[in-house]
């Protein structure tokens, strides 16, 4: 019997062990983390200004680490918690977190280093090495502009401190294990000169993919939170109304792709007037999209994402948060006009 006992046991640990090793050892020993560097960004008013233009307006920052006020119909914050973090609604993970990133030196990120603060923006690990759950874009923040990196660190250094102490994230099992596995360190810090953006598109792109993440939600996802091929940009990111626009139920990022079923009809113009006034149609955007940030965006940067989006390829996916919702097939989400959608 013992010796029955004792080869359950040893089939039990090599199927552990096989399994984390077809995971990555990352979820017995913390993510890959680079040591800390050094490194600081000198201050400057260029950097400062610019640093500021990207983190209130176009990154959205405060957008997620700052608790909004439900009586605010454009989606402000709190009156004095602005980067002082919450506990985004989304429990069905668990407790996922924004953390206060003031200059508080015991809630914030007051005694983090310039690179302790880059690591944590482009590397997704924070001051203690423990992995950030990828709501936080760090994956598209890797590759940020060197200038663009050090403006932002810059700017953040002024923001006013803000004593908010906040739980840790927890998240669900084994979320909490495979967001181990996700951050990838850089392997240098040596200059990279910005790549010349020659076109529209091309700069289009780099706000788009790399500083707004505008597919992060109006592209649908899988239950692991992967991308679904060929649907970018196409809508149905389901998010949780707390602004009560849609009486509190889910509401879904929309189709901004040329398609008919997207925003087709759309010219410049009318694009940047939606983005402006936060009106799609005589029907007021859901602040839940940011649009009180992106407003403030320049007129050029502001076309240049147009044009990116008009580049991209159109994707026939119906959304609605004003019809009846019922399940798409194609999405595997349900939303309004969810029944008019055919599975590929």
């Amino acid at each position: 019997m013992k010796k029955v006992l004792l080869g359950v046991l040893i089939l039990l640990l090599l199927v552990v062990i096989g399994g984390i090793s077809m995971v990555g050892w990352q979820v017995v020993l913390g993510p890959k983390a680079r040591a800390v560097t050094n490194r600081t960004f000198e201050r400057t008013e260029a950097r400062r200004a610019r640093g500021e233009y990207l983190v209130e307006n176009v990154a959205t920052c405060f957008h997620c680490h700052s608790e909004p006020d439900p009586a605010d119909p454009s989606g402000g914050i709190k009156a004095g918690m602005k980067g002082a973090g919450w506990e985004l609604p989304i429990p069905e993970l668990g407790h996922v977190v924004a953390p206060n990133i003031t200059q508080d030196v015991e809630t914030g990120i007051g005694g983090w280093t310039d690179d302790e603060i880059a690591r944590a923006i482009q590397e997704g690990v924070n001051k203690s090495g423990a992995a950030l759950f990828p709501v936080m874009p760090y994956l598209n923040f890797r590759d940020l502009d060197d200038e663009d990196l050090a403006s932002i660190v810059v700017y953040l250094r002024t923001i006013p401190a803000v004593k908010h102490q906040l739980a840790r994230t927890q998240l669900i099992f084994p979320l909490s294990l495979l967001v181990k596995t996700m951050p990838v360190p850089l392997a240098s810090h040596d200059p990279k000169p910005a790549p010349v953006r020659a076109t529209a598109v091309d700069r289009g792109e780099y706000l788009v993919k790399k500083l707004a993440d505008c597919s992060g939600c109006h592209s649908p996802a899988d239950d692991q939170g992967q991308p679904l091929p060929g649907m970018a940009f196409s809508g149905g990111g389901e998010f949780p109304d707390i602004f009560n626009r849609h009486e509190g139920k889910p509401f879904h990022s929309l189709n901004i792709t040329t398609d008919p079923s997207g925003i087709a009809h759309y010219d410049e113009a009318l694009f940047v007037q939606t983005i402006r006034t936060g009106l799609a149609g005589g029907r007021a955007l859901n602040p839940v999209m940011p649009y009180s940030y992106y407003r403030r965006m320049t007129d050029d940067d502001l076309k240049d994402v147009f044009a990116f989006l008009q580049a991209q390829p159109k994707v026939q996916h119906r959304v609605s948060n004003t019809d009846p919702a019922t399940p798409c097939p194609l999405c595997k989400k349900t939303h309004g006009l969810g029944e008019l959608n055919k599975a590929k």
